[in-house]
C-alpha cells in the first residue's frame, strides 16, 4: 500500500517543469476553494425559499454534527497512525508551505468530502456532485503541490462516510431536539435582522 501511495504521489507531484500558471491554481484551490464550507453553511441557514428554510437548517446541523463526528475521527487516526508528510522525508516537490506535521488522514479532505457526502445523501445529488467535484479538485491540488499523499485523501473520504453516518444515527436521538434549540437561539440573537428582512425568521 505504501508503495502505491509513493507511485501515486510521483505521478500527480508537481515538478520543477510545471508551468506556473497552474501551480497558482492549484494553490487557490488549495487553499481557498475550501471557503465554500463556512460560506455555504451560513447562506442555507439565513437565507433561502420560505418553505425551504427549516430542511436547509436540518441540512445545516446534521452536515455539522457528521462534521465534528469526522474531524474527530480523524484526529484519533492521526494520532494512532502517525504517518509523516512528503516533504517531511525529502520525497517529491513542495510548492506549498506547511507545517511538518503528520498527514494522515488529510483534514481539508476530510472537511471537503463530509461536506460533499452530506448533500448528496441529504440535499439533492446534483449539489453533492459539484461539490464531490470540488472535494477531488482540492484532493488533486495539496497532493500536487506536495503536502499530501494520496492516501490522505482516501484516508479522509472514507472518514467523512463514517462522520456521515454516525450523524445520521445521531439524528434520530437529538437531531430534532437540537435544531428547536438552536432556531430559537438564533431568533433571540438575530431578532434585530429578522425583523428589518434582512434574514429569514
Amino acid at each position: 500500500m505504501e508503495e502505491l501511495n509513493r507511485t501515486l504521489f510521483l505521478w500527480i507531484n508537481a515538478t520543477a517543469e510545471s508551468p506556473q500558471w497552474l501551480l497558482t491554481l492549484a494553490t487557490f484551490i488549495a487553499k481557498d476553494l475550501i471557503a465554500i464550507v463556512p460560506l455555504l453553511i451560513v447562506a442555507l441557514w439565513l437565507w433561502g425559499p420560505r418553505h425551504r428554510v427549516t430542511s436547509q437548517r436540518e441540512l445545516v446541523l446534521k452536515t455539522g454534527i457528521a462534521l465534528i463526528y469526522a474531524l474527530a475521527i480523524s484526529w484519533c487516526l492521526g494520532s494512532l497512525f502517525p504517518h509523516p508528510r512528503p516533504f517531511t522525508l525529502n520525497f517529491g516537490h513542495q510548492f506549498l508551505e506547511h507545517a511538518p506535521d503528520y498527514s494522515y488522514p488529510s483534514d481539508h479532505g476530510t472537511t471537503i468530502f463530509t461536506f460533499a457526502l452530506a448533500f448528496v445523501l441529504w440535499h439533492r445529488r446534483w449539489s453533492g456532485a459539484i461539490l464531490m467535484v470540488i472535494g477531488v479538485s482540492i484532493a488533486w491540488s495539496r497532493v500536487f503541490l506536495g503536502v499530501h499523499w494520496p492516501m490522505d485523501m482516501v484516508g479522509g473520504l472514507l472518514v467523512g462516510m463514517l462522520g456521515c453516518l454516525f450523524s445520521q444515527v445521531a439524528w434520530q436521538f437529538y437531531g430534532t431536539r437540537m435544531l428547536n434549540v438552536l432556531s430559537q437561539l438564533y431568533r433571540t440573537l438575530f431578532s434585530f435582522p429578522i425583523r428589518k428582512g434582512w434574514v429569514r425568521d
